[in-house]
């Protein structure tokens, strides 16, 4: 037997570090979440009182920079009052929605007097409440059928009653049966658009009108006048009520306001609460002789004070990320989308001297505000497209931002695919090939196929598809 003495490297992740990592990628509604679920568990961490007095301390500090901002310029002035709009709204936000009726309901207000058996309405029931956010019935009849063991032709019955209801077009199965429940409730609705909702919708998105006219061996003006019954519909009649479930309230992690000469960052800090140690249980710490309880205690304190290092690094690390971030997209944050420029980010990694996973846990699920909108940071990455002429800023009198071709991200190619689209001949639309020919004319390099591809995620349909039947 021999013993053999070996160095190995071997790399672990303590729990801190984890927990480090975790709280860095949070947003910050994940993060005021993980503060107060925490709050729970550990007896030492003291939030700020929920009701008024962390309301009003919160709206004092926001109010003072927003006045600070407010007096800058006029861009800011108008961007701040809808913020204050925004805000406004969000108070009364709950209250609001006591009054919204949601779709099933308004559904089944409609039948509280009609005359069902119990079965029949357990039915009916199940029904409205597999209607989706659109009011789409996506259940199979017969699977619902088998479920209650009765026939389809009872579940069938029981839809049409559903289908009676308004809004017109609820309880369809389909964007056809849609549009025709909202169609035959139409005495001067025309048999052409009838047939075309049920037979040739994907010839009319396609906008082959001379198809769907031959086929109905009708006129081309006779298709114009049904595709006008057809756009007056609603593709989506459970839209205009509440979904209570899929409501979604953005919180920007940072905003982004525009100054004289500068762009301020301003890191929402203001959502999630600012902790403190409970003072009773730091002077139990100090005083109790019970060795179990001080140990207790000592490990709610660690866990405490480094959840607090933690937020302080993520909030650093987020602001330094986007400091870079702005100043490598200067541009977009001056001139809106089409002035974004590539960024990678490697870039940002090595602009701040970090890993670029750090950067990837910094930008995810996180969103910023400015005066375009707001937008996830991940959207301010771009790879590059193709290379072309360096933009032009806007008022620069048609002097380029550099002197030398720059590359292009792909929302920058697509507005100028859609510039080129605007100003086509919609008699003579043309084709990605042409298209292609004069991205190239203006010094865009990129393929046929790419272009389609780019057309295709815009929505812009081909070239058939955008031609003008229109005398």
């Amino acid at each position: 037997m021999s013993l053999k003495l070996e160095v190995t490297q071997k790399q672990t992740t303590s729990q801190h570090m984890i927990q480090s990592m975790e709280i860095l990628q949070m947003n910050t509604q994940e993060l005021e979440e993980y503060i107060e679920n925490l709050a729970l568990e550990n007896p030492l961490i003291e939030l700020p009182d929920i009701g008024s007095s962390k309301t009003d301390m919160q709206q004092e500090d926001a109010q003072r920079k927003l006045d600070w901002l407010e007096s800058t310029d006029l861009q800011n002035r108008v961007y701040y009052q809808q913020e204050r709009d925004a805000d406004n709204m969000e108070q009364n936000w709950h209250d609001k929605r006591d009054l919204e009726v949601e779709l099933k309901d308004f559904l089944m207000s409609q039948l509280l007097i009609a005359d069902y058996t119990s079965k029949e309405r357990e039915i009916i029931e199940f029904l409205i409440e597999s209607l989706d956010s659109r009011g789409y019935l996506v259940d199979d009849i017969f699977s619902i059928a088998k479920m209650f063991s009765v026939s389809e032709e009872v579940v069938l019955k029981l839809l049409k009653d559903i289908q009676s209801l308004d809004p017109a077009g609820v309880g369809a199965r389909d964007l056809p049966e849609c549009l025709l429940l909202q169609l035959e409730r139409k005495p001067e609705a025309s048999e052409a658009a009838k047939a075309i909702a049920k037979e040739y919708l994907d010839d009319l998105a396609r906008n082959h009108l001379p198809n769907i006219a031959k086929k109905l061996q009708i006129s081309i003006d006779e298709v114009l006048d049904a595709c006008e019954e057809i756009r007056a519909l609603n593709p989506k009649p459970g839209n205009s009520f509440s979904d209570r479930e899929q409501l979604r309230y953005i919180s920007p992690d940072a905003i982004v306001v525009k100054l004289e000469n500068r762009f301020e960052i301003l890191v929402n800090e203001y959502q999630y609460p600012n902790f403190t140690l409970n003072t009773y249980y730091m002077d139990l710490l100090k005083t109790t002789k019970d060795e179990e309880t001080k140990k207790y205690l000592q490990t709610k304190a660690a866990q405490a004070e480094w959840v607090k290092n933690c937020i302080a690094g993520r909030t650093s690390t987020l602001s330094r990320v986007l400091h870079v971030l702005v100043e490598k997209q200067n541009d977009f944050f001056l001139y809106g989308s089409a002035y974004k420029h590539p960024l990678k980010l490697s870039d940002i990694a090595q602009e701040l001297d970090i890993h670029e996973s750090t950067v990837s846990r910094t930008l995810r699920g996180k969103y910023l505000q400015c005066s375009w909108g707001v937008f996830p940071l991940n959207y301010f990455l771009a790879s590059a497209a193709a290379k072309g002429p360096a933009k032009k800023q806007p008022g620069t009198a048609g002097r380029p931002m550099t002197g030398a071709e720059e590359e292009k991200t792909p929302d920058q190619v697509k507005a100028l695919i859609q510039k080129i689209v605007d100003e086509e001949d919609k008699k003579k639309p043309l084709s990605d090939q042409k298209i292609c020919e004069q991205l190239e004319a203006l010094g865009i390099q990129i393929s046929r196929r790419t272009v389609n591809k780019y057309r295709t995620e815009m929505g812009i349909p081909d070239k058939s598809g955008r031609k003008s039947w229109a005398e």
